[in-house]
């Protein structure tokens, strides 16, 4: 209910004099009858007003109080017009204004208020600038159709937002493209600035996920002057504009097959002023012309990046070697482990979990803190297995390319997000060197 109509309505109270007034407070609210959506306020007259709940034994409450203080002091129940809200009425959460201001636009519309659309209301949001991202679960009774574009902007008003936007499904596409449709406004192309880095993409034909923030955060930690970098799925620049901004990577060779994404690259460089230091590879990476280039290959591509392995090790530099961080889905149901080569479907994440990491290899099969506390022996055993594989699979694979011996290293495992109580995104630091 709003302020107003909460001042409208008024409210029964109990007057008495001001050296009196903490007194019945305290008994008012140890009875529970004490009306917190109005403020204990003084009358003209100079008595003070406790607003109360009406109910049936408010005689009784009353009597009690006036047996409790000297014969000849103000105690008495009144009804008061325009009782002051108190500031928890004033101000409502978000998604109660829209609860509210919904209601009351079906009402308008003829329809009554049910469970069905209670349940429909979206309970969060994303908000990139003045464009709101509603979930994929919101808005999908039959009746919101009928109250048509009216329905849009109530909800956009509600939120404070100019436009708005609804998340579907990603499409199993090359592309993994989001199925967002814009509902209020021209154009989706919103702007963030995270870490000191701005953004541009067009919600619409882009992914943006808040949790990868922990592997950025970490890239932008690494210390990588000097280095070539090799990022084989650029995306908008989730991970190239960390290695340029903040990492010092000399240069970035940014790998991205999807249009939309490229424009978004291209425009996200120019506005971090880094565009002189990258170089955008348009098309399929494993058409990738670059060999023997990268002091360091970013995979970050799940549920699997294992496509992108031997593109890779032909990229990696063959007289020192360098770091791969390779991204993967992992199942740790006890008594299955997930190896290279393994097909997986995974649900959408649910919880982030995560570190900032120096980047100075600091021993071998590490994982994060985060990890540490938060998962058992069986998940940390199942990345284990896994990096061990990968990392042999890894070896075999430039070997056959160099004609030599080389070694593989496992410096870290992190966790990036957990998708399901036994399926994790983790990212594995692996140190790839030819023997002397």
């Amino acid at each position: 209910m709003e302020a107003e109509d909460l001042n409208a309505c008024g409210t029964a109270a109990i007057v008495t004099e001001p050296q009196l007034t903490q007194l019945f407070r305290k008994y008012l609210e140890r009875e529970g009858i004490l009306d917190s959506r109005f403020c204990v306020q003084k009358l003209p007259d100079g008595v003070m007003a406790l607003p109360v709940l009406r109910q049936s034994l408010l005689e009784h409450h009353l009597q009690h109080l006036k047996g409790s203080i000297a014969p000849g002091r103000t105690c008495a129940l009144m009804w008061i017009q325009n009782p002051v809200p108190s500031k928890s009425a004033r101000v409502r959460s978000p998604i109660q204004k829209l609860r509210d201001e919904l209601e009351s636009l079906a009402s308008g519309h003829g329809a009554a208020w049910s469970e069905e659309l209670e349940k429909d209301l979206p309970r969060s949001w994303q908000r990139h600038g003045d464009l709101v991202l509603l979930s994929e679960d919101s808005f999908r009774a039959a009746r919101w159709g009928e109250m048509g574009q009216e329905l849009w902007e109530t909800v956009a008003s509600a939120l404070g937002a100019k436009r708005l936007a609804r998340r579907g499904r990603v499409l199993s596409n090359s592309f993994r493209s989001p199925t967002v449709t814009l509902l209020l406004g021209e154009d989706g192309w919103v702007e963030q600035v995270e870490n000191g880095i701005r953004c541009r993409f067009d919600v619409t034909r882009c992914m943006l996920s808040p949790g990868n923030i922990t592997e950025k955060l970490r890239i932008a930690s690494l210390r990588c002057a000097g280095e070539v970098v090799v990022d084989l799925y650029a995306g908008i620049g989730y991970f190239t504009l960390p290695y340029l901004v903040h990492a010092g990577a000399a240069f970035v060779h940014a790998c991205e097959w999807n249009p939309h994404a490229v424009e978004a690259l291209h425009q996200n460089l120019q506005l971090n002023g880094v565009q002189h230091r990258c170089r955008i590879h348009q098309g399929d990476n494993e058409k990738l012309e670059l060999q023997d280039v990268a002091n360091r290959v970013n995979l970050g591509l799940i549920p699997t990046s294992e496509e992108g392995w031997p593109v890779a090790c032909r990229v990696l530099r063959k007289d020192v070697g360098g770091i791969l961080h390779i991204h993967q889905n992992i199942e740790s149901f006890p008594g299955k482990a997930l190896q290279p080569g393994q097909d997986q479907q995974f649900p959408s994440p649910l919880v982030s979990k995560g570190k900032q990491d120096n980047g100075v290899p600091g021993g071998n099969d590490t994982v994060s803190d985060a990890g540490r506390r938060a998962l058992g022996p069986v998940t940390r055993s199942a990345w284990q297995e896994w990096a061990k594989a990968a990392g042999t699979k890894i070896r075999m694979l430039l070997e056959d390319l160099d004609g030599k011996p080389w070694r593989t290293n496992i410096l870290h495992i992190e966790l990036l997000k957990s998708y399901a109580p036994h399926v994790h995104h983790i990212v594995l630091d692996l140190d790839c060197r030819p023997f002397s």
